[in-house]
């Protein structure tokens, strides 16, 4: 049987995990904005406080995702909280570190005169700097999905939902009947599945992004 065949027979099946695969990125990278940002806002005034948080979540980067996952498992057990919780945390690096130079970067005149008309401290990070951090946070959670697309296939290892358990059986079973076939299925899935999400990225830039903003 030869990979068209394949796919062509168990299409249903590669769908859902496909769906699934995407899903649980596309929520975990939500999940790590909201913290990641909200991290970001309370250190972005203190050097110290931003040098602290980044070199926190780079130190998540430097755990190998077998063994976090594996340290993971007697917690949460084996599943998709096991997963999400190891994708959430994976996530923060590039959130954290782009919401902390966009805040940073933000002209400080243009904070004055947000100050000056009248808008208080909330306002004018809601109303004002946040929307001039926007295209850094944005290509940080960016970055955070392609990340997170590749680890989500390791994931699997954790009962994870998605196109992992193509690759992972195929890795498994290697040698047998169908066993190429699944582990190509999967790298190139979440390979098209990547691209896909990229592309709705660049579109909500450019729906998002004002044109003198984009870079």
């Amino acid at each position: 049987m030869n990979l068209f065949e394949y796919i062509s027979d168990r299409w249903d099946r590669l769908w859902l995990q496909a769906y699934l695969h995407t899903s649980m990125v596309v929520q975990c990278t939500i999940l790590a904005a909201v913290l990641g940002v909200a991290i970001g806002i309370a250190v972005y005034r203190s050097p110290i406080g931003s040098a602290v948080a980044t070199a926190l979540a780079s130190t998540i980067l430097t755990v190998p995702s077998f063994a976090l996952l594996g340290l993971l498992i007697p917690l949460s057990g084996l599943g998709s909280t096991t997963a999400v919780i190891a994708l959430v945390l994976y996530g923060l690096l590039p959130i954290v570190r782009n919401t902390i130079v966009g805040l940073a970067g933000v002209d400080p005149a243009v904070t004055d005169a947000a100050r000056g008309i009248g808008m208080g401290r909330v306002s004018v990070l809601t109303r004002v700097e946040l929307r001039l951090a926007w295209p850094a946070i944005l290509t940080g959670m960016r970055v955070a999905t392609q990340m997170l697309m590749g680890i989500a296939v390791i994931a699997a290892y954790a009962k994870g939902p998605g196109l992992g358990s193509e690759v992972f059986s195929g890795l498994t079973n290697a040698g047998s009947a169908n066993s190429l076939n699944q582990a190509l299925t999967g790298t190139v899935g979440v390979v098209i599945l990547a691209l896909v999400l990229d592309a709705i990225y660049v579109l909500i830039k450019r729906l998002t992004v004002p044109r003198g903003l984009r870079g």
